[in-house]
């Protein structure tokens, strides 16, 4: 198989200098729908889009088994060099270049039996793109499904890989604190809202859960006040990130992120509105598709770079493919790249070459599962 990859790379490099070069934001990714429909039309692919949002489905074969490999499409938005723009830090360039590389792989060596769907999917950074593909009634007949991810060095170094990667859950949640101004030389006529924040950001700190088990609670915003120093602030806004490495855990530690702000609430006697923004839920892995991938790693890299699963503080709502649909069997590949300084950060870098290892294993990983004949492998 190694071979038909490396026919492949000029083509490849080619597809990842194109998606790294006009990176796109969540539910804007039009022209990188419009690319890849068009990049895998030319091999006599069947492509289906959608008229109300991005993203594709591009699929080969016939029959059962069904197995799906999801690639994320979206970049994010930050600042580089001192301008706010559309950045590919989280390596979703490379996520859609390797079910490119592996959708090109199949055709050469031609499916005997099962169906391979490549879902291409929109705003995996705000978490809900995988809803509107489960919406779209594109994994109901899925038995299998493989995703694929960079990793950080500090947790794989190049030329290493893991079968799965155990994201945690995050809830991410606007807060409003709703009150009237006062004058600086009158405090006793209002509430502070910088006070009310401040009491927020301590009773947080007092919320426990089973230490076994990771989580976090932190204000990651908090804008109240004008221009004047001698006004009092009587509203403002606030956001929450809470982390959990069970969904267990999540829904425990929100319920009492709930009871500290009624606390703050009845504390000053202020109206305090919550809202939720986003959604991840943890991980959940299939034993037997991680035992696939785990086989198409050794089959790639050895046994001495297999790696076992990781387990990350980070979220991706590919999860909520088997939160919506427990039938589905999925894991996420964690590729090792030599990637650095870190995921999101704007001057991300990595090692192009686990490009190319990540569409060895995937392919092995899809052979594997749909046990083709041993002259595919």
């Amino acid at each position: 198989m190694r071979h038909i990859v490396e026919e492949l790379v000029e083509k490849l490099n080619e597809v990842f200098e194109h998606l790294h070069a006009n990176p796109e934001l969540s539910w804007k990714e039009e022209k990188t729908t419009v690319y890849i429909k068009h990049l895998v039309e030319e091999y006599g692919v069947e492509v289906k889009t959608f008229p109300d949002c991005t993203g594709l489905i591009a699929e080969i074969g016939n029959g059962k088994p069904v197995v799906a490999v999801r690639a994320d499409m979206d970049a994010l938005s930050q600042e580089v060099d001192g301008v706010i723009q559309a950045n590919h830090s989280c390596g979703h360039d490379a996520h859609m270049t390797i079910a490119v590389g592996v959708l090109f792989t199949l055709l050469k060596l031609k499916l005997s039996k099962g169906t391979v769907r490549f879902i291409f999917q929109p705003a995996e950074e705000t978490g809900n793109g995988s809803l509107k593909m489960i919406e779209k009634q594109v994994v109901n007949d899925v038995d299998y499904l493989y995703g694929v991810h960079l990793r950080p060095i500090q947790e794989l170094k190049g030329g290493q890989a893991a079968p799965a990667i155990i994201h945690g859950a995050g809830l991410f949640i606007e807060g409003k604190i709703i009150g009237e101004d006062t004058h600086g030389a009158r405090p006793h006529l209002g509430v502070n809202a910088i006070e009310v924040g401040a009491t927020i950001v301590e009773l947080l700190k007092g919320i426990y859960l089973d230490p076994q088990v990771p989580y976090s609670v932190k204000v990651t915003k908090f804008h109240s006040g004008g221009q004047n120093a001698n006004i009092i602030p009587g509203s403002a806004m606030f956001s929450l990130d809470m982390r959990a490495q069970s969904n267990n855990a999540l829904q425990q530690l929100h319920s009492k992120v709930k009871h500290k702000i009624n606390a703050v609430k009845s504390m000053y006697d202020v109206n305090i509105i919550l809202r939720t923004i986003d959604y991840v839920p943890a991980a959940e892995i299939d034993k037997q598709a991680q035992a696939f991938m785990k086989e198409a790693i050794i089959q790639v890299l050895g046994k001495d770079n297999t790696v076992d699963p990781i387990v990350t503080s980070g979220g991706d709502d590919f999860h909520y493919y088997t939160i919506k649909h427990p039938n589905i069997k999925a894991t996420m590949l964690g590729l090792g790249a030599n990637l650095k300084p870190g995921l999101h950060h704007p001057k991300m870098t990595f090692d192009r070459k686990a490009i190319l290892t990540g569409i060895e294993i995937l392919t092995h990983a899809l052979i594997n599962t749909l046990n083709l004949p041993e002259s595919h492998k």
